[in-house]
């Protein structure tokens, strides 16, 4: 049984080996097969592990890659030197030393295109293992059989004209094939499983990607309920879906340096509005104000606040040189007593400060 059991684990951690992500486009220059490389469990004294991102050139000229900077000793990366020609293809070679310890790993490289303006980040992760868990362990939230390390899915800031993708492994706790489908996904979300069906006591890669839209700012959350051979089960939490969270701003790629210098410049009279001793249960009303010292309208797309229970007032676009007043109502009714401090983010269409962070300070009593 151990013989057949180490047969079990060893294929498990194979198919965690899966190189599959979703393709992202890098404005109208390039495509990337994909923006995350997961290498999912490995072993800490399997040795180094390699994968490659392909970088395909949809422009209509050469573009060259510069450079590709790993931010630890610990990846070591190659790349195509030459230029890529429109419709060909180059690489950018990854090697992870798998020498760190037996952690979970999350390694950013930055690579530098000609004609693309921002870098571009891609990333090699996984987790790394001393000795061999079950699935359970490394997996500990559950839909049923499917299992999973968290419900709540990180994608991170994205642009308007975009779309930001990202993976994570999932696995197979039963010993039967499984297929994933997801039903109630909301709009802008894709979200699939490969492979799909997840082998019995096998891992899959899930990949999801989110796209912009303007009607849609600051902090979302995006959901999906995940359905295992039709039937969709609760979590450890109780919640049959899955939340993904992300963060979208304005988008300045295609501005000069002097248009930025030109656009709305908002000046806070402080940034910080102190409410010194509350009641615990009394609502705190936090005034701000700022003059716009730039050249255009400085508007507020959207208002952020990590309270339970909070509002705003109505902030209208501001003319150059007007000052604008507003505040911000925070509820402490479901706070602890002791020190308070609530982030209120504001996502502007300032290209010098396109995300704006206030604080409310108090002591509750």
């Amino acid at each position: 049984m151990k013989f057949f059991r180490n047969i079990i684990v060893s294929a498990v951690f194979a198919l965690s080996l899966v190189p599959l992500s979703a393709q992202e486009k890098i404005g109208t220059i390039l495509e990337v097969d994909k923006m995350v490389h997961n290498f999912g469990n490995i072993m800490l004294d399997s040795g180094p592990v390699s994968c490659s991102f392909t970088i395909t050139n949809i422009s209509d000229k050469p573009v060259v890659i510069y450079n590709v900077v790993s931010t630890c000793g610990c990846t070591d990366v190659d790349w195509t030197r030459e230029p890529i020609r429109p419709g060909k293809t180059g690489k950018v070679s990854v090697t992870y030393s798998n020498d760190e310890g037996p952690y979970p790993f999350d390694k950013t490289l930055t690579m530098y295109v000609s004609d693309v303006k921002k870098p571009v980040l891609l990333k090699v992760r996984g987790i790394c293992l001393e000795e061999e868990k079950p699935l359970e362990e490394i997996y500990p939230v559950t839909y049923g059989p499917l299992a999973m390390r968290e419900s709540v899915m990180k994608v991170g800031n994205l642009e308007q004209g975009g779309q930001k993708s990202e993976s994570v492994m999932v696995a197979n706790l039963s010993e039967m094939p499984l297929k994933v489908t997801f039903g109630d996904v909301s709009e802008h979300l894709n979200i699939s499983v490969t492979p799909n069906p997840i082998p019995a006591r096998g891992t899959a890669e899930m990949n999801f990607t989110v796209t912009a839209s303007r009607d849609l700012w600051g902090k979302n959350r995006y959901w999906a309920t995940p359905q295992m051979n039709g039937k969709a089960y609760k979590n450890n939490a109780g919640d049959s879906r899955l939340c993904f969270n992300a963060f979208t701003k304005e988008n300045f790629s295609d501005m000069t340096e002097e248009e930025k210098d030109a656009g709305p410049m908002p000046k806070f009279t402080t940034s910080t509005f102190q409410a010194g001793k509350v009641a615990q249960g009394t609502t705190v009303h936090a005034e701000f104000s700022f003059v716009n010292d730039g050249k255009e309208p400085m508007c507020v797309y959207k208002v952020d606040a990590d309270a339970k229970s909070w509002s705003h007032s109505d902030i209208p676009c501001c003319k150059p040189g007007q000052r604008v007043k507003f505040r911000v109502h925070v509820d402490t009714a479901d706070m602890p007593k002791g020190e308070m401090l609530t982030i209120v983010t504001l996502t502007t269409n300032c290209p010098i400060r396109p995300i704006i962070n206030l604080f409310v300070a108090g002591w509750i009593e």
